[in-house]
Formats: structure tokens, C-alpha cells, sequence
């Protein structure tokens, strides 16, 4: 889909044409041999895009964050503006299973492939999260919880209030001396009004391009007071030239890859306007030395991953429907679980049903409903249900779909349809 008009008059609009672009970038694909081109240009080695499904990188970068970041094992790890996955997954690499790897985007269409890239690897929840939200409202992240912080060619991409205000949400979400390593585009000069205006220059990443002095200017607003800014000498026009081979289908209007057709006729070599820089900052260090153990950097990853819920009237009907068998009622709860639990329930205990999800999986993958509980639903319940539903996204199941009973067994008011109460 290539982007063609105005840009929006509001901060709103622009939002939302971006993430209506870069959706329909997710939607359809893009063509391998043009991927690979961008991510070599921009410092992906060989290596690195062979250890990760070919899906995750789309063509979207402007660097390679993840290869200058020292990413240490253990680590959080946050990518802003994630896409498909290609920098949390190198980045997962390195944290290994005691880190975390989090990816955050607009898109909801970026976030479910990011998710199946993921399950292709092997990741499960949380260790690698992939989260739906708007970069320019506050992030749902703690306060002082993230070692580093990730951003490839998306900063740009946000109205000028909402790089600030994005900005100042780094900083409050790294632990003292925490790390921001942003790859992203700068304009060399002042954009004439025939470029800033155009809609595909700006989707292309040129036309929302802050000038060297204004990124300055918003690093040190953040916090940020002494962010190094290089040059890294990318060129540009590879956005032309390898999307010169691709079939007519392919989306061509991304991150910097606008064909020329689109572009206004007087823009000519993208390199004249702007130019790939990285920038690397850190967050003041806390006087106090050590600093106190930090908060999760998500308190409850699992509201972000889709599931339905049915009330204590829906799953009492479905027990009383003689003709009803395509259901499973699942009980999460562990030792307290002696107090009773809903008619035909199941136990499988939380604190293992993660490392057991295949055996799950192979038992109720042909389940229509799989309804999850525990003592409230609010916790062991809900997450299990993330857990099954996320791999039943993997797996492309649409044969079954994971339920959490609302207000869990303490709101279960129907007591003819309780096993085992003691």
C-alpha cells in the first residue's frame, strides 16, 4: 500500500497514518531479497539475520542497535517500536533465559507476527513480550527497571511532541546508569515545506526527521545531557535501489523506502536531505552506588495477550447443556485448591503449566473453549490463558481459543456446580 496525500494537521492523524502504513507493511509481506539488502546495509551481519526467521526483518531498519548495545546476559532489555521482531529476538539472544526481551509497537498487525516469530524461536512469554501500545502516551513500563533501551528508524516517525515526550519516557524507564542505543534518520538542513508536507516522505521516515541541533535539544530535555551523536555513513538511496527488484506487491513505502514515483519530483538523492546516525546515552548513575533491587519492568505482561472471558453465568450454562462436550474448565490454582473447584474441572497447577505446554497443547489443541481459572482470575488464571493463547497463535490454531473464567472460583456463585468443598 503506498501512501500518498498530506500530512495530517494533528498529532493524532500522523499517528495514526503511520500505524495504518506500517500495518498494512505487516499485512502483506515484504520480498526476501529486498530485507536482506536493507538489513546488510545497515550492519546486520550474515549470521545474525540466519539466526532469526527471515519474518522478523522486513526492511524497516536504519541500523543495527542491538551489535553496539553490550547487551549482557540477564539483562532488560526494551525495544521501542519492535516491528516484527529482528531486534528483540538478536537481543533475546544475549539476555538469555534469565533476561528479558520486550518489544513494543503501534501495530497490532507488527505485534501478532512479532509474537509468531518469536514462537518460531522458541520464546515463551516473559521472557520475550511483545506489547501493543502508543509510543507517544506513557509507556507501560516501571519506573527504573530496564537496563536498555533499543530504537531503529521509529523515532522519527513520531509528531515532535511525541519524540519528547517518548524521550522522557527512556529515561524514566532505565535503572540509573541504564543505556539508550537509537539508530535513526537526521535531517542535514532545513526541509522545504513541499517535503514536510508530503505523506509518503514522511511514512518514509525523511520528512519527520529532526535536525541535529533539535535532537540534541530533545536528548537533553529528557535527561539525556551528554548523548553522543555519529554519523554512521548508511547510504540511503539502498531503499531505491534494492526495492528496485521487487514484485509490484511488495511494500515499498517504509522506513526511508519510498519509491521514487511517490516521493516529490525536487527531493532527488535521499543522502542530500538526511542521513543515518546512532545515538548512544546513558542515564545519570545513582549517587547512592548500588542501587536497590528494580521493580519488573512489566507487573502483569500477560493483560497484553489476547484471551476472552466469560462470566460465572456462560460457563455455568455450558456445564448444564447435555449437548455441549467441546469445552475444557481448567484449574490453575495450586494447594488451594482443597476448598473446592468448579464441576468437571481439570488441575493443572501454574507454577509448571509454562514448561508443560505441549503436552497441553496436544490434549485440548481441538478444544473450542478452554476456560482457565483460579482463586480471583485476575492472576495464575489470566496468565495461563496467555500462555495457551500465544501458543495457539504459533501454531496458527483457530480451532481453539483460551477463556478465563471472570472473578475466578471466589466469584463462582453457583454452588451445585462445586466438586470437592470442604
Amino acid at each position: 500500500m503506498l501512501n500518498t496525500g498530506t500530512v495530517p494537521p494533528t498529532d493524532e492523524g500522523v499517528v495514526s497514518a503511520v500505524c495504518d502504513a506500517y500495518s498494512s507493511i505487516a499485512r502483506e509481506g515484504a520480498h526476501t531479497a529486498y530485507t536482506e539488502a536493507v538489513a546488510k546495509a545497515f550492519g546486520y551481519t550474515v549470521e545474525q539475520l540466519r539466526s532469526i526467521p527471515a519474518e522478523s526483518h522486513m526492511g524497516l531498519s536504519c541500523g543495527n542497535p542491538v551489535a553496539v548495545a553490550s547487551v549482557k546476559e540477564g539483562e532488560i532489555v526494551l525495544d521501542l517500536g519492535s516491528g516484527t521482531g529482528i531486534d528483540v529476538l538478536l537481543a533475546a539472544q544475549q539476555v538469555g533465559p534469565k533476561g528479558q526481551a520486550i518489544g513494543i509497537d503501534i501495530s497490532t498487525d507488527m505485534v501478532n507476527r512479532a509474537r509468531k516469530n518469536a514462537f518460531k524461536q522458541g520464546y515463551r512469554p516473559p521472557q520475550v513480550v511483545f506489547i501493543q501500545t502508543n509510543l507517544t502516551q506513557p509507556l507501560p513500563v516501571a519506573t527504573a527497571s530496564v537496563d536498555c533501551i533499543l530504537s531503529n528508524c521509529v523515532i522519527n516517525l513520531l509528531p515532535d511532541t511525541g519524540k519528547a515526550a517518548l524521550l522522557k519516557e527512556c529515561y524514566r524507564i532505565l535503572k540509573p546508569g541504564g543505556r539508550l542505543v537509537v539508530d535513526d534518520i537526521i535531517a542535514k538542513k532545513l526541509l522545504p515545506d513541499t517535503i514536510r508536507s508530503d505523506l509518503s516522505a514522511y511514512i518514509g521516515c525523511i520528512s519527520g526527521a529532526l535536525q541535529l541541533e533539535q535532537y540534541r535539544a530533545f536528548m537533553k530535555l529528557a535527561g539525556f545531557a551528554h548523548a553522543l551523536f555519529i554519523e554512521t555513513g548508511g547510504d540511503l538511496e539502498v531503499y531505491k535501489s534494492a526495492g528496485s527488484g521487487a514484485p509490484s506487491s511488495s511494500p515499498l513505502s517504509k522506513c526511508c523506502a519510498t519509491t521514487t514515483n511517490t516521493l516529490p519530483t525536487t527531493i532527488g538523492n535521499l543522502n542530500t536531505w538526511a542521513a543515518s546516525y546512532q545515538i548512544y546515552a546513558r542515564k545519570v548513575p545513582s549517587d547512592n552506588g548500588a542501587a536497590d533491587k528494580s521493580p519488573p519492568a512489566l507487573d502483569r505482561w500477560w493483560d497484553a495477550y489476547p484471551k476472552d472471558y466469560l462470566t460465572s453465568d456462560e460457563v455455568a450454562n455450558m456445564l448444564r447443556d447435555p449437548d455441549r462436550s467441546d469445552y475444557a474448565i481448567i484449574d490453575v490454582r495450586e494447594n488451594d485448591r482443597d476448598g473446592g473447584h468448579i464441576s468437571r474441572s481439570v488441575q493443572w497447577r501454574a507454577d509448571a503449566f509454562a514448561g508443560s505446554l505441549n503436552k497441553f497443547y496436544d490434549e485440548y489443541g481441538k478444544t473450542k473453549q478452554v476456560v482457565f481459572y483460579c482463586g480471583s482470575s485476575k492472576g495464575r488464571g489470566s496468565r495461563c490463558a496467555a500462555w495457551y493463547q500465544d501458543y495457539l497463535n504459533g501454531e496458527g490454531n483457530t480451532e481453539s481459543r483460551a477463556c478465563v473464567l471472570e472473578g475466578g472460583y471466589h466469584g463462582w456463585i453457583y454452588p451445585d456446580l462445586v466438586d470437592g468443598a470442604m
